[in-house]
């Protein structure tokens, strides 16, 4: 099989459970609220400074409803968005500069070396196996153009854990042994007791070594959360400008350390096609 009809394989499949967890609709504020928005804003930064100057051509695989392409776009980047959820589709399309379609990380509608910059900001963490984490990295190289730049972003195997802490709740037992299992194994399960869907949790090393397998060559790695996201008080401080500014030039200081970059709840890990 080629490059080019790999990318129109009908077996490849998004687990059912996904997408029903993204059906109901709540991805589209997530990042807009709370805590949260700490993900987003530095996810927004660290993208900032990787990217090649507008109007380059990014495609944002499994880009959800659009959170992160409605700024592209915005910045005045040629945006399109593929993503397997209809919902997801349906709200990125509606977005100003924004062209939207159902697809697959692992089976790109695209054709090959035919964008400037590929995203993957959300589909390496619903893909448990590694194989399929490869074949998703392999389709971004597939379609980028030499020397194009790819960004993935991965969830830490230890943020369940933290998480759990900074909310109390790992004292309770059944929390308890979810997050044990989890760091152990690095996947959560949708049946098992927690609050998201079917999800593979990464060690930092993990990534890299997956781009290289894709033939993709590896930039740097960023730690988006840093260790504020696990402060009390975070989502007071992300509501006061200047606190907000402060927080995330003390998450700038930190991103590329290697010996913090496990306690970020996020990494992003930013390659290249070799030209």
């Amino acid at each position: 099989m080629t490059e080019t009809t790999r990318a129109q394989d009908p077996a490849v499949r998004v687990r059912e459970e996904i997408l029903a967890y993204y059906a109901e609709g709540n991805e589209d504020g997530r990042l807009r609220q709370g805590s949260d928005r700490l993900e987003f804003w530095r996810t927004q930064d660290v993208l900032r400074r990787l990217l090649p100057p507008a109007p380059a051509k990014v495609l944002d695989v499994g880009g959800g409803s659009g959170i992160h392409a409605e700024w592209l776009a915005r910045d005045g980047y040629a945006v399109e968005l593929v993503d397997p959820v209809p919902l997801h589709v349906e709200q990125a399309g509606r977005l100003p500069g924004v062209t939207a379609r159902a697809g697959d990380a692992r089976a790109l509608p695209a054709e090959d070396t035919s964008y400037d910059v590929v995203l993957l900001l959300g589909p390496l963490y619903h893909l448990p196996e590694r194989a399929d984490r490869v074949s998703a990295l392999s389709e971004a190289r597939r379609v980028v153009r030499p020397g194009g730049l790819v960004v993935a972003a991965t969830i830490n195997r230890f943020a369940g854990l933290h998480d759990m802490l900074r909310q109390e709740m790992y004292f309770i037992d059944v929390h308890r042994e979810r997050i044990d299992r989890e760091m152990e194994e690095g996947r959560h399960d949708s049946e098992d007791g927690g609050h998201f869907t079917t999800a593979y949790f990464a060690r930092p090393h993990e990534a890299p070594e997956e781009f290289a397998e894709a033939a993709l060559t590896v930039d740097g790695q960023y730690g988006v959360e840093g260790v504020a996201w696990l402060m009390g008080g975070i989502e007071d401080w992300l509501d006061d400008p200047d606190r907000r500014e402060a927080v995330l030039k003390a998450s700038r200081h930190i991103e590329c350390e290697p010996t913090l970059l496990g306690t970020s709840g996020h990494l992003l890990t930013a390659g290249r096609r070799p030209r």
